[in-house]
């Protein structure tokens, strides 16, 4: 297990170089600067800020500059936030979008393995072709169709939920994790389903059965374990995409997360706001995924020399 750990650190090293390297030449790269969008200012004025932030500098060392005060753990302070650190925004609004994703993916493992083992039980029939009809539905429609579609409906045709907040009145959580959620529920239910069809066509649940075990106690204690490997797998990928993807949900539903800082930033040209978050969200990628592999290994032996 030790030696897994040490081969994903491996990688995942020069990944996290490449990313803070990629986005830094990006974000340097597009036209404008972080200042054209404020109030006409003197040249002495806009020379002073661009010596505060280190702008008037050759971009190469900027970006040495900057690797060194990462390596060090500092962010450096926001451009459309002076008072206030990369650092500090974060740990504002990583907290509920952590919640958020936490939600969507216990609704999505809900709602999708139930959905896969039905499928799995039943295959080739109705209880088969429903679910995987509705999760190949949930896979083709995005989020950001998704969000305003059910606020449509349930905000505002029928009023049974708020369609804007996070934890301001009842109820206002459920369409954001719906929304954020439902694709990787179809996702959770489709690899459900191959895992279980897989695991069920195997000599010990043939045994199992021959022994006179009940059909549940068949699939729950001895198939689903293996049948969840390639759900297991999918948990750091998915993770991944649910904190990604929230920045859209965090938009549609006016949600005050991490996503309104990081599209305030794209927009304001908040290079180290930019920067800082995508660093941040590398590496909790990468700690996913790890903490994925780790439980997959962990139920499959056999992964722990891959």
């Amino acid at each position: 297990m030790i030696s897994l750990i040490l081969r994903r650190l491996g990688t995942a090293i020069p990944v996290l170089l490449a990313v803070i390297t990629l986005t830094f030449f990006m974000v340097h790269s597009a036209p404008g600067g972080p200042f054209d969008e404020e109030k006409a200012v003197s040249p002495e004025v806009l020379i002073k800020l661009n010596e505060r932030y280190n702008l008037n500098e050759p971009l190469w060392k900027q970006y040495f500059d900057y690797l060194s005060n990462v390596l060090q753990g500092d962010f450096g302070p926001s451009f459309r936030y002076p008072s206030r650190s990369v650092t500090e925004l974060i740990s504002i609004g990583l907290p509920i979008t952590f919640e958020l994703a936490f939600y969507a993916i216990l609704f999505a493992l809900m709602l999708g393995i139930i959905a896969g083992v039905i499928s799995s039980l039943r295959p080739n029939t109705a209880y088969d072709y429903i679910p995987m009809t509705a999760a190949m539905a949930g896979i083709c429609i995005p989020s950001i169709i998704l969000g305003p579609s059910l606020t449509l409906v349930f905000g505002i045709w029928v009023e049974w939920l708020p369609v804007t907040g996070w934890g301001d009145m009842p109820g206002d959580k459920i369409l954001p994790v719906i929304t954020l959620g439902t694709a990787y529920a179809a996702y959770c239910a489709r690899l459900t389903r191959g895992g279980m069809l897989e695991v069920l066509n195997q000599d010990f649940i043939l045994t199992a059965r021959a022994k006179g075990l009940s059909e549940f106690r068949v699939v729950i204690i001895h198939a689903l374990r293996g049948g969840l490997i390639p759900v297991i797998a999918f948990l750091g990928p998915a993770m991944a995409g649910l904190l990604a993807g929230s920045f859209v949900v965090e938009t549609i539903f006016g949600i005050p997360g991490l996503g309104r800082f990081y599209v305030e930033a794209a927009f304001n040209r908040d290079y180290t706001m930019i920067l800082g978050t995508s660093i941040f969200f590398s590496c909790l990628i990468i700690f996913f995924n790890l903490l994925s592999d780790l439980v997959a290994a962990s139920l499959n032996p056999r992964l722990r020399d891959q």
